[in-house]
């Protein structure tokens, strides 16, 4: 029987992504339903191809100009976005919209007790207090697809939760290791936006040119896995061929390795708890016969530490500090601040924001207003 699936950005890196492995696999996976932001000509032919049953657009104008194109339904807005995360037939949603848009979304996937593929990570970072446990209550399985979630996700297979002493993440270091602070303040967003391995939207370049991305991801394995921070390490490590690594108390460490491809994790998730046929070649040992580590500099890269400081607070901290970054990377792309100021405004504003116990969605949802309205006036 096929996993009926509905993917929540499925113009953007992950979605594309997970409709490869749709179509590589449609024994195995039927593709119930799309949703986008904005980019219609892209799902105009992803509807052509796939044949969903509903869609939605986030722009509602962009909505209605689709609505004429197609003879299906389109939903529109945010109730859009909520209407295919709950739709009836859908068995799993791949939640990839990136950004704090996603989370309403994600929450009525919950209640509406779907299984979660997860590659918004920001989902986690602003309400992880909050979605664990209505997963936990509603019987849901959140499924890692993040790669280095992913691969810690599958080292911890069958194993003792209690057993593991360190997880690690490993990090690329981005483009601007070893830069001068006089060069990185002159940081253009073309610059910022050329991954070393990765193919990935803009809003998550960036944040791994600043290591917030990995910063986000340490939040984002507390809430998954429920380990806390100081269990949390990062290294970087260039090659990206190791993407997450669990080491337990008798000192053994389980790692997970393939090529930097999004179209592995994406097919574990989709398909889970079967492994099916890869898309990639089988890996080259010889070829691939160094790989290297080292530690992140975090002096430069502030934003990982700020990052790491928002999670040992608690509370709205971390969703306040993800919804002022959201803003901040955005007006560096708009060429409004430099790339240094992202890291020095967001501690300005952490140092500013009175954190608050309240985790409910109400608070997380006031929180991360007030973050974004604060980041465009700073």
């Amino acid at each position: 029987m096929r996993r009926k699936i509905a993917i929540l950005g499925s113009t953007g890196s992950i979605g594309k992504n997970a409709l490869k492995v749709a179509l590589r696999h449609k024994d195995k996976i039927e593709i119930v339903a799309l949703a986008v932001r904005e980019n219609i000509d892209l799902l105009e032919e992803q509807i052509a191809k796939h044949q969903p049953k509903a869609v939605a657009v986030y722009d509602v104008k962009k909505a209605a100009l689709l609505r004429k194109r197609v003879n299906i339904p389109v939903f529109e807005g945010m109730d859009g976005l909520r209407e295919i995360a709950t739709f009836p037939e859908v068995e799993t949603v791949l939640a990839a919209i990136v950004g704090s848009v996603g989370l309403l979304p994600t929450v009525d996937a919950i209640k509406a007790r779907k299984t979660i593929a997860l590659a918004n990570k920001e989902v986690l970072v602003s309400a992880g207090a909050y979605i664990m446990p209505l997963a936990k209550e509603r019987g849901v399985t959140i499924l890692p697809v993040d790669s280095e979630h992913n691969a810690v996700f599958q080292c911890l297979e069958g194993e003792n939760r209690k057993a593991v002493s360190r997880v690690i993440l490993t990090a690329s270091g981005g483009p601007f290791r070893g830069y001068t602070k006089e060069r990185l303040g002159k940081i253009t967003p073309s610059e910022a936006l050329n991954h070393p391995n990765f193919a990935m939207g803009s809003k998550i370049t960036v944040d791994s040119s600043t290591l917030m991305n990995k910063g986000l991801e340490v939040i984002e394995a507390h809430f998954l896995f429920g380990t806390p921070a100081d269990k949390i390490e990062v290294v970087v490590h260039p090659e990206q061929k190791i993407h997450g690594m669990v080491e337990f108390v008798d000192g053994s460490i389980l790692a997970e390795m393939c090529e930097p491809d999004m179209l592995v994790p994406i097919a574990y998730a989709m398909t889970y708890p079967e492994r099916v046929k890869g898309l990639l070649p089988p890996y080259d040992f010889i070829k691939n016969g160094s790989l290297t580590f080292d530690a992140p500099d975090r002096e430069t890269f502030r934003c990982l530490d700020l990052a790491y400081e928002s999670l040992r607070l608690g509370g709205t901290m971390s969703c306040y500090m993800n919804g002022a970054n959201e803003i901040l990377v955005e007006r560096f792309l708009k060429g409004k601040i430099s790339w240094l100021d992202i890291a020095e405004k967001l501690e300005t504003l952490i140092g500013r924001y009175k954190n608050t116990a309240d985790v409910s969605l109400d608070s997380i949802l006031a929180v991360d207003a007030l973050s974004k309205k604060e980041a465009s006036e700073i």
